[in-house]
């Protein structure tokens, strides 16, 4: 990905501000095409996230805050991810009888089946875009980016 060519100039830009831009250019290209690979589910790429998070607590219940503090973009609304869940019937909600504030929620097992398949479509994106590296490419870029 030549950073120049896509943003169309002739001119060198300078290595830091190349690198953000870089960066940025790679998140949006990676989000576009896992966002191509979720569409046919008809769930967006933090949904998908979600979702995962839920299935990844094993049964266990998760709250509102529990999700946002995993979730992989904070700008999203949590509530209207869940709701949107909720009305696919890829998750469930429970309102604690004793605590009206304090509601639960769950991966339904038609969430889990539509999550295996939606995994397998993500992880053909995953691999397609990560083709020319190595392992050892990975573990170095990894340990660049946790430089950040």
């Amino acid at each position: 990905m030549n950073v120049e060519q896509i943003i169309k100039t002739k001119k060198q830009i300078p290595l830091t501000k190349r690198t953000i831009i870089h960066l940025a250019l790679v998140n949006n290209k990676l989000n576009e095409a896992i966002g191509i690979a979720l569409k046919p589910y008809e769930v967006s790429l933090q949904q998908f996230n979600v979702l995962r998070i839920l299935r990844g607590l094993q049964g266990t219940p998760a709250n509102l805050s529990t999700l946002n503090e995993r979730m992989v973009s904070k700008m999203s609304n949590t509530t209207r991810l869940v709701d949107k869940l909720l009305s696919k019937g890829y998750a469930e909600r429970n309102v604690c009888q004793s605590n009206r504030r304090k509601v639960e929620i769950f991966i339904t097992t038609k969430g889990n089946e539509a999550l295996t398949k939606m995994d397998s479509a993500v992880k053909a994106v995953e691999n397609e875009a990560l083709r020319n590296f190595s392992e050892n490419d990975l573990k170095n870029l990894n340990q660049l980016l946790d430089k950040f």
